[in-house]
């Protein structure tokens, strides 16, 4: 493993260390004073000690790093736009991205030796004026590093629309290392990888009215997600303890609703974090949860039942309770009100409309839905009130196509409404998918897609990324404990619970619910765990997180110098010596 360091010249001062790549695993060994052979830094190392180097997520197609690492000059990198079209803006913007992302390859307060070779990086977008999501758009790139001379390296990015082009950048930047034993960037000097993600749905949802997220803490967020290719940032904006949406037509809503007059977030906020996103491939996607999961804000509208209900387990799952009532009319109004105004201001393919844990109890405890169950000869029992729902979201989706002056595809969150048994009676295959939070063992996920719906995983035993706390209402630890590791996530394999039916699986989504998160604990509560769901669903590998693990250590390294507090998995010792820390 020494044949492509031939070109790098010796330090003054010989190091200490060196690194050396032994069966897989770069082994760290003592560097004698005036030995013949040269020093290899460790990440310079890794990224010729595995098939896939240094990269996260790994490529599913042909990837071939070859032996070689050639001195670059970072003062000396150039962009060039082959083709031209409306997405020349986000092209610019994903190109000064990636001069930052090589910028954050060298440690902070260290200057690197500004000599090297010069690299020129080449975009042919083969339709350039894509610049919309889709939930079928091909997100694939090819990406190819050669020695154009002596003095310059050219690297060729083709992908089919923008987003591929930009997910070819983030890999490229990922193939630049310092190499602190010379103090130079180094890169791989040839490269040949075609690769595409197996899943086109890879998200994270973060729930903004438990508690509430300043925007610099979300566009980190969606900073982190771009590193690892997830392209999906799921707004969970409104719930029944908070109202922090500023809609246009409704204002009252948010002026009871929100936790304070600053705790807001306002047309302008929401189109600045859209546009951010856009340019680092993350679609966002919101959610207004309905029926359930409503109350502040809502207090002067007499539109919702048991807000505040006491006891409050009786009515719900949490404090506080509220749910809307369907059989208010004026109720569709003001819903189609709110989704107006999302659809101004998030642009999104895609619509989350909830209906989560709606609970029969609190419509029952209203006397004026009673009576509009008899007058429909629905009756009282339990099952009798799925008859209300579907009433309330048929109506629902009508106003959601109305505001989006098209027929978008809608999100729900399995319930019981949507059990398999009678799915079908009620929410049709073509205009919903279901996003699974139940376990990934539970029979629903076979028997929705043995009806042909499409889904999106978010199984809570894997990717339920609160759980493992204190409880925050009662004693003990709270109700998904206990913590999941990146291990487990890593392995949550929606091809193993699609069995035969993997092609209608979107893809997945971690979840952050905030009962007890909010700005300060973030990024650890999120990172690096999200980072084993990007690799998952993008590859999909048919190895398990051992094989992981070493390039696992480094994507929380390369996050932790893009300014993300994400959470330490294990001693630095384990980085710096290979395949110790675990048997």
């Amino acid at each position: 493993m020494t044949s492509f360091l031939s070109f790098i010249s010796a330090r003054s001062e010989d190091p200490s260390w060196k690194w050396s790549c032994e069966e897989g695993a770069c082994k760290k060994m003592k560097h004698e004073p005036g030995s013949s052979g040269q020093a290899l830094s460790l990440e310079a190392c890794k990224m010729f000690c595995n098939e896939y180097g240094l990269l996260w997520p790994r490529p599913t197609g042909y990837t071939d790093l070859g032996r070689f690492l050639s001195k670059i000059n970072i003062n000396n990198i150039e962009l060039q736009i082959e083709k031209r079209g409306r997405s020349d803006n986000l092209m610019n913007a994903a190109g000064q991205r990636f001069k930052k992302l090589v910028s954050l390859a060298v440690p902070s307060g260290i200057t690197p030796k500004a000599t090297g070779k010069s690299v020129y990086v080449y975009l042919v977008n083969e339709n350039p004026d894509i610049t919309d999501f889709s939930i079928d758009f091909d997100e694939s790139y090819t990406l190819r590093v050669s020695p154009e001379s002596n003095d310059r390296i050219n690297a060729t990015i083709v992908g089919n629309n923008f987003f591929g082009i930009r997910h070819g950048l983030e890999t490229l930047s990922q193939l630049i290392v310092h190499d602190e034993i010379k103090n130079h960037l180094l890169m791989v000097r040839d490269v040949t990888i075609d690769d595409k993600p197996v899943y086109p749905y890879r998200g994270v949802l973060l729930d903004t009215a438990r508690n509430y997220f300043s925007i610099d803490s979300i566009k980190e967020t969606i900073e982190a997600m771009s590193s690892v290719k997830l392209n999906t940032f799921h707004w969970h904006i409104t719930d029944s303890q908070s109202f922090p949406f500023v809609s246009k037509r409704r204002p009252e809503l948010t002026k009871y609703g929100a936790y304070s007059p600053s705790k807001i977030y306002t047309e302008e906020m929401i189109r600045d974090v859209v546009e951010f996103a856009r340019v680092r491939g993350v679609r966002v996607l919101p959610e207004f949860d309905a029926p359930a999961h409503v109350g502040e804000g809502w207090q002067e509208t007499d539109l919702t039942v048991c807000f505040k209900a006491e006891p409050w387990s009786s009515y719900c799952v949490e404090p506080p309770c509220g749910q809307l009532n369907p059989t208010k009319e004026e109720l569709y109004d003001v819903l189609q009100d709110i989704y107006t105004d999302m659809a101004e201001v998030f642009p999104s393919d895609l619509f989350h409309m909830g209906g989560d844990e709606v609970s029969e109890r609190c419509w029952n405890s209203s006397r004026q839905v009673q009576e509009f169950m008899e007058e429909n000869r629905w009756g009282l029992e339990k099952a009798s009130y799925l008859q209300l729902w579907n009433y309330f979201q048929n109506k629902a989706q009508d106003r959601v196509y109305k505001a989006f002056g098209k027929r978008i595809p809608l999100i729900l969150w399995t319930s019981t409404l949507t059990d398999y048994r009678h799915v079908d009676k009620f929410l049709n295959k073509d205009d919903y998918i279901i996003q699974v939070w139940t376990t990934g063992e539970d029979p629903q996920i076979s028997g929705l897609l043995q009806k042909g719906y499409r889904l999106i995983m978010s199984n809570y035993d894997a990717l339920y990324f609160d759980c493992g706390f204190g409880a925050w209402v009662g004693t003990g630890n709270n109700w998904c404990s206990p913590y999941i590791g990146w291990q487990k996530v890593y392995e949550n394999s929606p091809k193993l619970m699609a069995q035969n039916h993997q092609d209608q699986i979107l893809g997945g989504e971690a979840a952050l619910w905030s009962e007890q998160s909010d700005s300060a604990t973030l990024d650890s509560r999120l990172w690096p765990r999200a980072a084993a769901l990007a690799e998952r669903l993008w590859a999909e590998p048919a190895t398990t997180w051992r094989e992981a693990e070493r390039r696992m250590l480094n994507v929380r390294e390369r996050l932790v110098r893009k300014g993300i507090k994400a959470e330490s998995l294990e001693p630095e010792w384990c980085y710096q010596n290979d395949g110790y820390c675990y048997a």
